[in-house]
């Protein structure tokens, strides 16, 4: 079956809503905290990578091929770069769009009109490693413990070292997929609940963009898994017939 015509709309986001966006993009690329705990309409306050970094080299390539690559271009690690700083640096930048994303959506999704976490048919429960037994959250107390929680893996360095030369833990890739695994209940909720909303105040199109950015990259590093993506099923084929397009028009092998 095809994805919902209204998932596929392409209006211009709104301004409130894209100044938002443009103030997260402008500082992107770091994991320390604002002195002044800004929050610009996000949950959480935006991360960085420190300033000086073995991350500086990685953000300064990626800044100058801003713009003059493919969606599905961009999300490629760089050559020469290591994989795991590259996943590191941009799954910063992920949680800084998702957690925008949540933010934009606060007035519409709270506990009473979202007293379950769940995405259409699907429903998701909270575990993490102080609690074992795994919880029924609302929606919006689901997301904030979700971002929490991928902010602790982030900013511990003995999982995203930030000092050059030390190496990532074996666990890296692990850790990773259960990380997105989890931020796509984030947009499938938003998808399945709110997508009308989104529509009436003009984000639908920054919606889209930014999920179809995030099945690119899971998809290139192997993240999440078919089965995982199911409550998205049709627009994540979508998105990736429209990748295998431009990889075949570019030469290259489809996903």
């Amino acid at each position: 079956s095809s994805p919902p015509q209204s998932w596929t709309s392409s209006c211009c986001s709104p301004p409130r809503f894209q100044a938002r966006l443009c103030a997260l993009v402008a500082d992107s690329g770091a994991m320390e905290m604002p002195g002044d705990d800004r929050r610009m309409g996000t949950l959480l306050p935006p991360m960085k990578m420190p300033s000086n970094s073995r991350y500086s080299a990685l953000i300064q390539q990626r800044h100058n091929t801003l713009g003059s690559l493919e969606l599905w271009q961009q999300v490629k690690c760089p050559g020469g770069a290591s994989e795991e700083e590259w996943i590191a640096l941009s799954t910063v930048d992920m949680f800084n769009e998702i957690n925008l994303l949540a933010g934009a959506v606060q007035d519409l999704c709270t506990n009473t009109t979202c007293p379950e976490m769940n995405a259409g048919l699907y429903t998701f429960q909270w575990a993490d490693e102080t609690t074992q037994v795994p919880v029924k959250l609302s929606a919006p107390q689901y997301f904030e413990r979700l971002l929490k929680w991928v902010e602790k893996q982030l900013t511990d360095e003995t999982f995203v070292p930030v000092e050059p030369g030390v190496p990532f833990p074996p666990t890296f890739k692990k850790g990773m997929k259960v990380i997105y695994k989890r931020l796509f209940r984030i947009y499938a909720h938003i998808f399945h609940a709110h997508y009308q909303e989104m529509m009436e105040v003009d984000a639908d199109a920054h919606l889209n963009h930014s999920f179809q950015h995030f099945v690119f990259f899971v998809k290139e590093f192997q993240l999440v898994t078919d089965q995982e993506l199911e409550p998205l099923k049709d627009l994540v084929k979508m998105y990736v017939e429209k990748m295998n397009e431009g990889k075949r028009a570019k030469g290259e092998a489809a996903s």
